[in-house]
């Protein structure tokens, strides 16, 4: 009976992604399934930070199939396309590569401001941003794709945020700065401000994390 009124630490994990990151999508899921096993011995809070995989991407967006294959080379793509179809597949989603790709920042104001909404709401955002892009085939610069993303999730003031091209681009700005400007590739986590891990990594390597810091004395 006594276990049963213990107050639950609480575990924090800043995640530094980028809209656009198939591993990064595969990174949330898994932490989320780490968080669902461990849900009655912690509580969990998220919180989403900004980086840019292509921070010249043009807004007005390029089909993902011809800038992969730019990117990659028309070999090397259809052996990272495969791969990826077959992780999302795994955790039981269909990649879909269809639709444009391009600059992610009104996606990362959208979610930096989402944020002072709640770190569920921005976290549900996430996830909608990630289902909308990699499963869906919708372009997250598309802003009408980002309202509707906002108003599923019950996000209020999106619109005013996308009307001006300026406003929020300070906070993304130092977020970035704070969070993943010392990193060089993503999904990157750290959890109680200590504890690392980078790459979509598997939900067993987060339950260790999570039992690593809660043995912490200074937790």
């Amino acid at each position: 009976m006594a276990r049963s009124i213990v107050e639950k630490k609480v575990i924090k994990i800043d995640v530094s992604s980028d809209t656009v990151c198939p591993w990064c999508f595969v990174g949330k899921q898994n932490l989320q399934k780490a968080m669902d096993s461990a849900k009655d011995q912690f509580d969990f809070e998220v919180r989403w930070h900004p980086f840019f995989l292509n921070p010249n991407a043009p807004k007005e967006g390029v089909r993902k199939t011809d800038f992969y294959k730019q990117k990659f080379g028309p070999a090397q793509y259809e052996g990272i396309i495969s791969r990826m179809t077959k992780v999302f597949q795994s955790l039981g989603f269909q990649y879909d590569t269809s639709g444009l790709t391009g600059n992610t920042m009104d996606s990362h104001r959208l979610i930096t401001y989402a944020s002072t909404q709640g770190y569920d709401k921005q976290n549900a955002l996430v996830e909608e941003l990630f289902l909308n892009y990699f499963c869906q085939g919708k372009y997250i610069g598309d802003r009408q794709v980002l309202l509707d993303a906002a108003q599923k999730v019950g996000i209020g003031g999106a619109a005013e945020l996308l009307e001006d091209p300026r406003k929020g681009i300070k906070e993304v700005q130092e977020e970035f700065k704070e969070y993943s400007s010392g990193i060089n590739g993503v999904p990157h986590f750290v959890i109680n401000g200590k504890h690392k891990l980078s790459g979509g990594q598997p939900p067993e390597v987060f339950l260790k994390a999570f039992e690593a810091v809660s043995n912490d004395a200074s937790l």
